[in-house]
């Protein structure tokens, strides 16, 4: 087995070395990884990350959203969390074994006198309350398995990250259901230091294993960060991967009421209707017509102001209606 720790808390580069571990690799290899990401949403490759995270609270905060290989649902990730991986050949007649993949970690867990155990589908919980969500993408005769869990993670900061704001939703997209949390260190009989944790994780990992760490080169780094450059820090990746979805938001302002129907494809605005009581000089449809193509990041706000929508929609700024829709 290959051990490979990453020094770096940038999420993008994060998932690009799981990426390039498991797809450039030798591959009659096994590997496990450890590695933190700091201040972070990760979700699901099939999830519209519109549905998943507070914006509001993500532009706010500087709370990096990536996208992953694996299906699942959304999780933060703060320096109290940590993430692992393993990169393998599947077992056979097998595509999804969460629990061979969680057995060391719980095994870990118990010998730092905490009593855990996998529970449902992917999930090692703590008195009935989740630490760990796992996860895994198979492709071939690989399989890469992840998961993250909370030693000292800020459950506020979870909670407010991924409470979305009030808004109705269409897609086919997998919605995340939200568990019941605690951290690792809420039940422990004494504090465990995160190197405390990753020395018993990886204890019960390479136990009767014949384990070489493995320093990246200047190859590797190369292909991790072109990967990272190319996939994972894009906007078409982390928020325009979903073909499609329709979205309905609502604000009073003091203006009056803006209502906000959207078709969004790729992260773009298909088609768009906006009803109220406002008041406007400018014909509503005119503006709507020049959204369209529009894409839902951050320069939103930036190409609405260019189409002076204060006069379609007296007392809305090109701010306020981006901060609407988005």
């Amino acid at each position: 087995m290959i051990y490979i720790e990453s020094t770096s808390r940038n999420p993008y580069y994060n998932l690009a070395l799981e990426d390039y571990v498991f797809s450039s690799m030798d591959a009659s290899e096994s590997y496990f990884m450890l590695w933190q990401n700091s201040n972070t949403i990760v979700v699901g490759k099939y999830q519209n990350t519109a549905e998943e995270v507070n914006q509001k609270v993500v532009d706010e905060q500087g709370i990096r959203v990536v996208r992953r290989l694996s299906g699942g649902g959304a999780v933060y990730h703060d320096d109290g969390n940590l993430n692992f991986t393993f990169i393998m050949n599947k077992p056979r007649n097998k595509d999804f074994d969460f629990s061979s993949f969680v057995e060391p970690i719980i095994e870990a867990l118990q010998d730092l006198d905490v009593d855990a155990e996998f529970s449902g589908r992917n999930d090692i919980t703590i008195k009935g309350l989740k630490i760990s969500g796992n996860s895994q993408y198979v492709k071939g005769e690989r399989v890469l398995h992840h998961g993250c869990i909370m030693l000292d993670s800020n459950l506020e900061r979870v909670k407010d990250a991924l409470t979305v704001r009030e808004a109705k939703f269409e897609s086919r997209s997998v919605k995340s259901v939200r568990s019941r949390v605690t951290t690792i260190n809420a039940n422990a009989p004494h504090k465990i230091t995160m190197e405390e944790f990753k020395d018993a994780i990886k204890k019960r990992v390479f136990l009767n294993e014949n384990v070489t760490e493995y320093i990246l080169n200047e190859c590797d780094e190369a292909s991790i960060e072109r990967l990272m450059k190319d996939k994972y820090e894009t906007w078409e990746w982390n928020y325009g991967f979903n073909k499609e979805y329709s979205l309905r938001r609502e604000k009073k302002f003091n203006s009056g009421l803006v209502s906000v129907d959207m078709e969004v494809e790729h992260g773009r605005i298909r088609d768009i209707r906006i009803t109220g009581d406002f008041f406007g000089v400018g014909e509503i449809t005119c503006l709507t017509e020049r959204m369209k193509g529009l894409a839902l990041d951050d320069d939103l706000a930036e190409n609405l102001d260019r189409l002076c929508v204060d006069e379609y929609i007296h007392g809305v700024t090109a701010k306020d209606l981006a901060e609407l829709i988005k």
